[in-house]
């Protein structure tokens, strides 16, 4: 099966959850941005943290976006999600290449570095809500797992993981994000520390061809799991001409007349999915009659 998010809970709703499988979604933005392997894995990781964070809201058209800016090579990153299930995202510099980190692993919290993570969440408010908290490690779950508990004041544990193939493809991507209601029993985060001080990590139980379902049982042994419904999720960007025209109409007249002036048509490429579009100068022309 492809992509897809399992919304779980546990010991009689005192827990909530959520576990993907995003290796699709993840190879997609890989060969979208041409990303290194270390690229690919932070990229990978923060997209399945977003597209479990989008399906958390309430309305379908809410939009959540996870930005990282760290001190790092990869020079930050952007990930959008919404309440369907979609994501989208991009690394600033894809191409980085790194030595892998002490334990053998591709070495995120390098690429990364020390900065901050910043959560948008448009809701339908006159303004977006936003939070920000200091980057822990790096590498992205230990991050998100913070913001929960000092942005949202949510106990949370969050897991994450991106395994790579020798030839630079996704063979396993995933998360899972587990929080506690404020009346959870003590006897239950008990168990649940338990379990998840057993667990293995995110990508060894998905390449031992387990199912997100197979992952919160491991998590929630013992602790009866309800699974409340699966959601299907997709590498998906929804830019399109008409959109990229508004864009190039709002740098203004003096920068369209330039290009204009230099006689060649023009590339312009989206942020998020890298597709390019192409615009002549005859269309250049017409777009500067729609300047204000």
């Amino acid at each position: 099966m492809s992509d897809y998010i399992v919304r779980a809970t546990a010991a009689n709703a005192q827990i909530r959850a959520f576990a993907a499988t995003t290796r699709d979604l993840v190879e997609k933005a890989r060969k979208a941005h041409n990303t290194s392997p270390v690229a690919t894995a932070a990229l990978g990781r923060l997209m399945t943290g977003a597209v479990m964070m989008g399906v958390m809201a309430k309305n379908d058209e809410d939009l959540l976006t996870l930005q990282v800016s760290g001190d790092g090579p990869l020079k930050g990153m952007t990930v959008t999600a919404d309440g369907r299930g979609n994501v989208k995202g991009y690394v600033n510099e894809p191409l980085v290449m790194l030595p892998p980190s002490p334990k053998g692993k591709l070495d995120v919290g390098g690429a990364v570095g020390r900065g901050f993570l910043r959560v948008i969440k448009d809701i339908g408010l006159k303004e977006p809500y936003s939070g920000q908290t200091d980057l822990q490690t790096g590498e992205i779950a230990e991050d998100l797992t913070y913001y929960f508990a000092t942005s949202e004041q949510v106990p949370s544990s969050v897991g994450l993981g991106v395994l790579m193939e020798k030839n630079n493809t996704v063979k396993q991507a995933g998360g899972f994000i587990v929080q506690l209601m404020p009346f959870t029993e003590e006897r239950v985060v008990a168990r649940l520390e338990e379990n998840l001080a057993k667990i293995p990590s995110v990508t060894s139980v998905l390449d031992a061809g387990k199912t997100p379902e197979e992952m919160l049982e491991l998590l929630f042994e013992g602790l009866d799991m309800e699974i409340v419904d699966t959601i299907p999720v997709h590498f998906y960007c929804n830019c399109d001409k008409k959109r990229v025209e508004k864009a190039i109409i709002s740098i203004g007249k003096k920068e369209i007349g330039e290009m204009i002036a230099e006689g060649k048509e023009i590339e312009v490429k989206c942020h998020f999915c890298n597709t390019a579009y192409v615009f002549t100068v005859e269309e250049l022309k017409e777009l500067l009659t729609k300047c204000r």
